[in-house]
């Protein structure tokens, strides 16, 4: 890692988008920047044609960078220059909250994910690879494209798109062909059914509140207009309750400590379907001085541990996202994880409490970290 160049607090997720033609991920691509709650979305691209952008012309030429409105960026790069790019979106002047790489044309969606992993630059960290299947081609795409099943075994999350152009057995049969792809020790991606690439941006992202004044009175924009037109033919409201019931959530807050090898034990062992997990965690006497900030998508783990503020309740809050998951089930898979009883007020970290969170201390990532 760059030690000129620190961390900011707060690291920008990078996504990776991938599909093969014709399975709708730039219509997904496009949804997301139409519903992108509240983010400032820098998207990495080989063109821009898989972007709509409105009111400029754009020559397409790799190298270039052009500015979506609201914040948002789009940059088309080839994969030689994908550093140079991430460096600029993370950049202060870009004031970035996520960022989307399209797969196209860049290179395999695996290398991509390398990449990123490999990255020095510490502002940022992996946010999911995201393959998009066309349920109504699915096998038509397996005989032109063998190297789905490929893709599929290393995605974090697969968008099943087109489900209104193919029926429930069907949708199931190609789930378990998805879930049969996994790679060996690994369970199979989440997966999550759409139409029209629609899904909800929380399964991706965060929503960001903007400080009073970041916000103002501004025109309206090309995004504004498509958002407008598409609430009004989903009805009101009812578009947004429809993608999140794709998807479950499990929300889980303990007062007594976690502990250490409880939760790794959890976290080793994540079921098929589980997608995100965010939030904080106390460990206790394991690390008195800070809690744990925990960034979990697929396969990928990472705690960053950050100091207590003054006053602060010392508790553990998890959020646990994905789809076809037993929430009562992993609730209560979390709640095994608690330390039998609070310490000590005065209890400080022996040997024991010391080797307990080596398992945890394996994923917080170190200055001189390469990654």
């Amino acid at each position: 890692m760059n030690a000129s160049s620190p961390p900011r607090k707060q690291q920008i997720p990078v996504i990776v988008l991938a599909g093969f033609l014709g399975s709708g991920k730039t219509t997904l691509l496009n949804h997301l920047l139409r519903n992108r709650a509240g983010n400032r979305i820098g998207v990495i691209v080989n063109d821009f044609g898989a972007i709509e952008i409105d009111a400029m012309t754009v020559s397409g030429q790799v190298g270039s960078t052009v500015s979506l409105g609201n914040g948002c960026l789009c940059c088309a790069v080839d994969a030689s220059e994908l550093d140079t790019f991430l460096e600029t979106l993370t950049g202060p002047a870009a004031r970035l909250d996520v960022i989307v790489i399209e797969a196209s044309g860049l290179a395999e969606p695996q290398e991509l994910v390398r990449m990123i992993l490999a990255s020095e630059n510490p502002h940022i960290v992996y946010g999911g690879l995201i393959e998009v299947v066309d349920a109504a081609e699915f096998d038509a795409t397996r005989e032109r494209h063998p190297e789905i099943d490929r893709h599929l075994a290393v995605a974090d999350l697969v968008v099943l798109n087109k489900t209104d152009r193919a029926g429930h057995e069907e949708q199931t049969r190609i789930q378990d062909v998805i879930a049969a792809a996994a790679a060996p020790g690994r369970p199979g991606a989440a997966v999550i059914r759409a139409t029209y690439g629609r899904i909800d941006p929380e399964l991706l992202f965060d929503p960001v509140l903007r400080p009073d004044g970041e916000e103002k009175v501004r025109q309206l924009t090309f995004e504004d207009l498509l958002r407008d037109r598409s609430e009004e033919e989903a009805g009101e409201g009812g578009h947004a309750r429809h993608l999140h019931a794709a998807y479950d959530s499990v929300s889980f807050t303990a007062d007594v400590p976690m502990n250490p090898r409880r939760l790794m034990a959890f976290l080793d062992s994540r079921p098929q379907g589980l997608y995100r997990i965010k939030g904080f965690v106390d460990f206790g006497v394991g690390d008195r001085a800070n809690k744990y900030a925990l960034h979990a998508v697929g396969r990928f783990l990472r705690f960053d541990p950050r100091p207590w503020g003054r006053g602060e309740p010392r508790r553990t809050q998890l959020v646990l996202i994905g789809s076809g998951i037993a929430p009562d089930a992993l609730h209560k898979e979390l709640a095994d994880c608690r330390e039998n009883a609070a310490p000590a007020p005065d209890a400080t970290q022996d040997a024991a409490h010391e080797r307990s969170m080596w398992g945890v201390l394996r994923y917080v990532q170190r200055p001189d970290d390469d990654a």
